[in-house]
């Protein structure tokens, strides 16, 4: 009860959430339930020199690993593709046009409605504007060439996190030009002029490791959490090395494309990607009979929906608000209970 309560309080004390609009006969987006599946798309770029490659491979291995190991991704529902070939055994293809179209068939395959694909994006980044590319083995792509291959995939929930260098021109078109609701873009750099590598995604990997990013303490982590994580140490290193920062991290999930360097409830951006969790499952979720597993995927829905109804409060009469708000705690509260009762 102890854990309920701090969560509740955290929920609270966190700040509004601005209204996710969602009407009759409209899909829930970025839903954790029985019936949806997470999946990710880990692509790592060409690089220039050893040294460079071996360290883009290893972010990409590592957030791999993080991902099936701490996340509750099978090994099908990742799809990683390295820069060379026979580069790793985890690998699934080669980070060219082929292997890219190759991988997303075989994911379209098997994603449902209402599913949520993550695509991680690591390497290096060139030009400006929609010229902007992502650097590949063979063809670069460009934002706009790289949207287009996701046309097939309207029915699901879209996370693009780009983290290479001159990442922005990429990064602005790929959110104008991705079809549908339920997409999140986010860019490790806010000017195609920051052309160093960035040390975004050094940063954002580690907050998902150990779920360091988990701000308020629900043992899940959102976009909005290890993107704000990153952020925040990168402007710390920045500061603590005495040196002008040469990235800014931006995301954008209202679909304008007009990315937000401080996204956060409330405000234009940041609303959606604070429902977006990266947890696909809990390590012990196979361990867990059919009644608590359906007990825990009700307090995270009940804890989403906390969210959403403070997203909301400008819309209610105050005393409204407030029974709402009381009304879904307790029942936060008391299917929480029943949890922790059924524990073994």
């Amino acid at each position: 009860m102890k854990r309920l309560l701090s969560k509740a309080l955290a929920l609270l004390i966190l700040g509004p959430l601005t209204a996710i609009g969602q009407g009759a006969g409209e899909r829930e987006l970025f839903a954790q339930s029985s019936t949806t599946s997470k999946y990710a798309m880990i692509l790592t770029g060409a690089t220039v020199g050893q040294e460079n490659d071996a360290k883009f491979r290893q972010l990409s291995l590592s957030l791999h690993d993080i991902l099936a190991k701490d996340y509750g991704y099978s090994s099908a529902g990742i799809e990683l593709l390295l820069s060379e070939p026979n580069a790793d055994s985890r690998a699934d293809g080669i980070s060219d046009r082929q292997g890219i179209v190759m991988s997303l068939g075989r994911l379209r395959e098997k994603l449902k409605t209402g599913d949520q694909l993550a695509v991680f994006l690591l390497g290096h980044g060139t030009g400006v504007d929609d010229e902007a590319k992502f650097n590949l083995r063979g063809p670069d792509l460009t934002g706009v060439e790289f949207a287009r291959l996701f046309d097939d995939f309207a029915d699901q929930d879209l996370i693009f996190v780009n983290t290479t260098s001159a990442s922005y021109g990429f990064s602005t078109a790929l959110a104008r030009e991705v079809a549908g609701e339920g997409r999140i873009v986010v860019s490790a750099t806010r000017s195609s002029s920051e052309k160093f590598d960035p040390y975004f995604p050094r940063y954002f990997i580690e907050g998902l490791a150990d779920r360091r990013a988990d701000r308020d303490k629900n043992s899940r982590v959102s976009l909005l959490e290890a993107f704000t994580y990153a952020k925040n140490n990168v402007e710390e290193f920045y500061e603590e090395s005495g040196r002008l920062a040469a990235e800014h991290a931006g995301l954008d999930d209202n679909g304008d494309a007009l990315f937000a360097l401080a996204p956060a409830p409330g405000q234009s951006d940041g609303s959606l990607a604070e429902i977006a969790f990266i947890d696909a499952a809990d390590a012990d979720d196979d361990t867990l009979s059919a009644e608590r597993l359906a007990l825990k995927r009700r307090m995270q829905t009940l804890e989403r929906n906390v969210l959403l109804l403070r997203g909301r409060k400008a819309e209610y009469l105050e005393r409204d608000y407030w029974l709402q708000l009381e009304t879904l705690l307790v029942d936060l509260a008391k299917t929480t209970e029943q949890f922790n009762v059924q524990a073994p």
